[in-house]
């Protein structure tokens, strides 16, 4: 099942580029987006490594050589250490999805956790502080 909130749009982020943001106020735990997944190969990842796509992957399954393209709005929302939305991986189905961890102001920005959960605060590849 691939889903997107009509409530969800994406605009400019200052400083980040797009970034995906709300009209409506959400309640936390509230799944917002759902959407299939291309996943590459371990090969194919050694070459998106080398592109400008490195940074819109995800790393797929309990190897990281496998990665994933996500379709809708996935890859276009930012990093937070303590996000508002939280993904979750369906390895089976081939499936994101995106839920809120708390409740979302309307005009606000949804911003994920890159390592996965929504306030993990390991390093990333890239300066985020």
């Amino acid at each position: 099942m691939f889903m997107i909130k009509p409530y969800l749009y994406v605009k400019q982020a200052e400083d980040m580029g797009l970034g995906v943001f709300t009209s409506e106020a959400i309640e936390a735990n509230v799944v917002i987006e759902v959407s299939p997944v291309l996943v590459m190969s371990g090969e194919e990842r050694k070459l998106l490594d080398q592109t400008a796509l490195h940074d819109y992957i995800f790393e797929w399954g309990d190897s990281p050589k496998q990665c994933i393209v996500a379709w809708g709005y996935v890859s276009l929302y930012n990093h937070a250490y303590e996000s508002n939305c939280e993904y979750e991986m369906d390895y089976q189905a081939g499936l994101i999805s995106i839920k809120t961890m708390r409740p979302v102001c309307s005009g606000e920005q949804l911003f994920v956790n890159y390592n996965g959960t929504y306030n993990n605060t390991a390093s990333l590849w890239f300066d985020a502080r």
